[in-house]
């Protein structure tokens, strides 16, 4: 099994509830394909570098999982199809990349962590 990351875009006009939808339709995607999701980050509504579909602006949000080669081409597929999605980017991870995103992910929850201990 290989990890990969998952970046993809949704249109602007939905709402919280829908982008929930979105996620959760891809996130059971993977688990019905035998996939183990590692890591999940939403990173909210972002202007984007330049417009796609006539939009300025997108809900980001990024997967990182654990899969199976075959599960990618399906995967990417689903995407094509949901109307809601205007972009997304999937990558393989080598072990450097994976070593960057799990120093990534320790150092932010470092930061939260030591925050709370700041403001006392």
């Amino acid at each position: 099994m290989n990890r990969y990351e998952t970046v993809f875009i949704m249109t602007p006009v939905l709402s919280a509830e829908q982008v929930a939808e979105t996620v959760e339709k891809f996130r059971a995607f993977l688990k019905g394909h035998g996939a183990a999701i590692v890591h999940e980050e939403a990173w909210g509504l972002r202007k984007l570098a330049y417009p796609i579909q006539k939009k300025s602006t997108g809900f980001y949000q990024l997967l990182e999982f654990e899969a199976d080669p075959s599960v990618i081409l399906p995967f990417e597929t689903e995407f094509r199809r949901d109307e809601r999605i205007i972009r997304f980017l999937s990558t393989r991870m080598d072990k450097h990349h994976v070593a960057y995103a799990e120093s990534r992910r320790n150092k932010s929850s470092n930061a939260a962590a030591a925050e709370p201990e700041a403001q006392a």
